[in-house]
C-alpha cells in the first residue's frame, strides 16, 4: 500500500496557500494511488524545538549512555525518521518567508538530519540514506522568485533532501500571490494545471 506523507511547514494555521496546495495535491495522489495510507504532519501545531545545546547533545551522545531526557528528544526525532521512511510519496508545502524556508520547515529538517541515521560520511563524501521518494515540494510566494537569484529556498530544499539520500523532487511554485489579484488568482491557475499533471 502507498504511504503519503503531507508535511505543512507554514506559520500560519488559517488561510496558507502552501497548506491548502499541498492538500489539493495529495487529494490528486490519492486518486492516482487507490487505498493510498495519507499522514499528515502540521509543524505548525506539533512544533519542533530549534537545535540548541539540549537537542545536540542528545544527538550526539551514544545511546546508552543517554539522560531520560535526551532519550525523549531523540526518540521524537527518530519517530520523524521512521515516519519519512515509511512514505512512498512526500508532499511538502512550504511557502516562502524572507527568501528561505520557514522555521518550522528548518527545524524539521534539523530533526532529520541524523549522522549515521539519514546520512553517513564515505571516503566519497557524504550519502544519503534515505531512498526511493518521490517529492513533491508546493512553494507559495508572495512575489516571483523562480529561477532568480533570489530563490534561495529552491536549491536549499534540494540540497538538503539530496544529503539524505531524496534525489527525486518536483516544485510545484504558486507566485505572485501578493501582487494583485490577477496575479494572485493566475498564480493559483498555474499551480492547480501543474497538480492537474501529476
Amino acid at each position: 500500500m502507498t504511504t503519503i506523507l503531507q508535511i505543512n511547514s507554514a506559520a500560519r494555521s488559517q488561510g496558507a496557500q502552501s497548506t491548502l496546495l499541498a492538500t489539493e495535491l495529495t487529494a490528486k495522489l490519492q486518486q492516482s494511488n487507490p487505498g493510498a495510507k495519507v499522514v499528515v504532519r502540521d509543524l505548525l501545531a506539533d512544533a519542533l524545538p530549534h537545535l540548541d545545546d539540549a537537542v545536540l547533545g542528545a544527538f550526539f551522545t551514544p545511546a546508552e549512555q543517554r539522560t531520560p531526557e535526551q532519550q525523549a528528544i531523540a526518540a521524537r526525532s527518530d519517530a520523524l525518521i521512521a515516519e519519512l521512511q515509511a512514505a512512498d510519496i512526500v508532499v511538502i508545502g512550504a511557502p516562502m518567508y524572507n527568501f528561505g524556508v520557514s522555521t518550522q520547515l528548518k527545524a524539521y529538517f534539523d530533526q532529520l538530519a541524523r549522522a549515521g541515521i539519514t546520512f553517513r560520511y564515505t571516503e566519497n563524501g557524504p550519502e544519503g540514506l534515505v531512498k526511493g521518494k518521490k517529492v513533491y515540494v508546493v512553494s507559495a510566494r508572495g512575489g516571483k522568485y523562480a529561477g532568480t537569484p533570489a530563490d534561495s529556498q529552491t536549491p536549499y530544499i534540494k540540497t538538503f533532501l539530496g544529503f539524505i539520500g531524496i534525489t527525486d523532487v518536483d516544485f510545484i511554485y504558486a507566485e505572485g500571490l501578493n501582487m494583485g489579484p490577477d496575479a494572485a488568482s493566475a498564480a493559483l491557475a498555474g499551480a492547480r494545471e501543474a497538480i492537474a499533471t501529476v
